[in-house]
């Protein structure tokens, strides 16, 4: 009985041994990976700590992205049921509701409409000119939290370079120390700090300028289509000039003086 026990032991471990052994060479790469690209114990612990920084940057980058591209999304910024509203009030010739809906809108399209409808006493051009200014007024309100996207891509590179000077000065001291034959696992230490940091030093920035760019164009484009959605609105408010028509032409039509 003990030697059928042990014989099905010998052969459950050898059916098992495969999977044994793929399992640690998992386990290992994943050791070398993450000790390659993010904790590496020959590295020194300043680089260490910089691609600790840098990884953080990452992170919000991407959820600092997300939360822009929903805030700033079209129906956020112009809404069509803003527009509708208050295409109604004032074609039913109720200014004074359409203004106070206006008011109570926080998007871009209700804040320019509210500037615009609150000059309507001081005439179209007074219109005109307070639909200029609140649409620049809250384009740069819109615009100014994307510009963190634009200084982490900027900085993230320099903190790389950083990690990267540090890691080479490191590698040369270790060359110093050796007089001039040092041990290639000393000089790795250095030389791996200079090329991860470098490495996520571009990895925080291609996607921060890239966010940075597409949201930014997105805004610019929701603004400019807000202006001219309420220079529609308030088309009403035009003059016709059919009394200045109407008097040329009556002084047209007048027989002229004979001489």
């Amino acid at each position: 009985m003990p030697s059928k026990i042990k014989t099905t032991a010998a052969l459950l471990l050898a059916a098992l041994w495969p999977a044994m052994a793929s399992a640690q060479e998992e386990t290992a790469t994943t050791m070398n990976w993450f000790q390659a690209f993010i904790w590496s114990n020959a590295s020194p612990m300043l680089g260490n700590l910089i691609t600790m920084l840098l990884l953080l940057m990452s992170a919000v980058v991407m959820g600092f992205s997300l939360m822009l591209i929903f805030k700033f999304r079209e129906n956020q910024v112009i809404p069509e049921e803003t527009r509708d509203e208050i295409e109604q009030l004032l074609a039913e010739k109720k200014y004074r509701e359409a203004i106070e809906f206006a008011e109570e809108e926080e998007s871009y399209l209700g804040k320019v409409a509210s500037a615009a409808l609150s000059e309507a006493a001081n005439g179209y051009s007074a219109m005109e000119r307070a639909v200029e200014e609140a649409g620049d007024s809250e384009a740069v309100k819109m615009l100014r939290p994307i510009e963190y996207l634009n200084v982490i891509g900027n900085i993230s590179p320099m903190i790389g370079l950083f990690g990267t000077v540090f890691g080479m000065i490191v590698a040369f001291q270790k060359l110093v120390e050796g007089g001039g034959a040092a041990d290639p696992a000393e000089l790795a230490g250095g030389i791996s700090t200079a090329l991860v940091t470098t490495f996520w030093g571009l990895v925080v920035a291609i996607p921060a300028l890239t966010a940075y760019s597409l949201i930014r164009n997105k805004v610019d484009a929701h603004c400019a289509e807000g202006l001219l959605i309420v220079e529609e609105l308030i088309t009403p408010f035009k003059p016709s000039g059919k009394k200045r028509k109407s008097s040329s032409s009556s002084s047209s039509s007048r027989p002229s003086k004979p001489e």
